[in-house]
Order: structure tokens, then sequence, then C-alpha cells
């Protein structure tokens, strides 16, 4: 008991609830209202917890101290996850980055002042990325008319799209081709409120993927 009442940890405790406060803010402010993605918002907060206090009880008595043991354990951590886990889109594996940084640093600095200040200029960064940069919707269709495909014919292409989604479609790009089954992979860009609605059943290489 004497352990849960102590200076150390209150600090710990007021040191987490200060990197929740700020990562759900960035999380549920900043990253849900455009993507919409429930299971990356349950991942990111399940994240902060997590890697808050693994950081906190591998510092071990050396608090603020970044230690070899640390590092270590946290990069075989983490390439444990890239090799059990799907690809990720880009916007999500960069908040996740944000979002791990931010536990780590809470999880090993001690200045209230250094840790809002940190917090402020990370929070305004990306408002000001999100709000400069406009990022488009895309999504991954298996299509069924490889006719269309041809460079020649992708007004033919885009307007079938568009009557069969009921989308805006502004650029497609054709992926894997299956002339066995006579289907192709198209990832189309489309004016919408949610960016990065790729569906994850496809897989194909960035060197496959041209514009028509």
């Amino acid at each position: 008991m004497e352990i849960l009442f102590s200076n150390e940890f209150i600090h710990t405790l007021i040191r987490f609830a200060i990197c929740v406060i700020f990562n759900w803010f960035i999380i549920r402010q900043l990253y849900f209202r455009k993507s919409h993605r429930r299971d990356f918002f349950f991942t990111f907060m399940m994240m902060t917890v997590a890697i808050f206090f693994l950081v906190y009880f591998m510092m071990g008595m050396e608090r603020g101290k970044a230690t070899m043991g640390v590092g270590l354990g946290l990069f075989g951590i983490f390439s444990i996850m890239r090799y059990r886990t799907d690809a990720m889109p880009v916007r999500e594996m960069t908040y996740l980055f944000v979002i791990i940084c931010l536990s780590v640093v809470h999880a090993m600095a001690e200045n209230y002042v250094e840790l809002v200040v940190i917090d402020i200029i990370t929070l305004i960064s990306i408002m000001l990325c999100e709000s400069t940069l406009k990022i488009r919707a895309t999504k991954l269709i298996q299509y069924d008319r490889i006719e269309l495909i041809k460079p020649e014919r992708r007004e033919e292409l885009k307007a079938d799209l568009e009557q069969r989604t009921g989308l805006k479609i502004l650029s497609i790009e054709v992926g894997g081709i299956d002339f066995l089954k006579d289907s192709v992979v198209l990832r189309v860009t489309y004016d919408g409120s949610s960016a990065n609605e790729s569906d994850g059943q496809f897989t194909v290489r960035k060197s496959q993927w041209r514009e028509v």
C-alpha cells in the first residue's frame, strides 16, 4: 500500500493521465473524425496504455534515464508486431508512431512543463498538416470488365464504376490482372469524407499499380 501512495507512483499516474488525455484528443478529434476506423481507434488507445507502463517498468529504478535494455526490448516487440500484422496504411502508421513516441516520452520524462509543451507542439503540428493536406479517400475494387482498363477507354471505365458504386471518382489505378478469371484489382480515388478505406483482402505490390 505504501507503494501506491508514494510520491513517485502518484507522479507516474499524473504523467499517465496527461498522456491519455492528449493521445485521446489526437486519436478522437484528429484521426477518427476523418477515418472513422473503430479498430484503429481501439488499437491506438490500447497502445497508449501498454507502451506507457511497459517503458515505465522496463526503466526499473533509473527513472528518466534511457537504458540499453529498454531500447532492445522495444525493438524486439515492434519487430514481432511488424511480422505478425497486416500491412497498415501510411496515415495509420504515422499516427501509431506519434502515439508510441508520446507514450514513451511521458513514461520517461519528469518535468510536467516539458511534457505539456511537447504535447502542444505535436498537437499543433498534426492539426496544421490535417488542415492543409487534403487526404483523398481510396478503395480497392475487384472489377470484372477488364476490356475497359485500356487507356483509351478510361472514360467508359470511370462512368461504369461511378454508375455501379455511386461514387464521384477522381482517379483510377490498375493493379493485378487475372486473365483466367477475367478480373482486375482497381484502386479508385474518390470524393468522400473518410480516407483510407482500402479493403484488406487484396494484396498488390506497389510496382504493379499503373494509372489509366
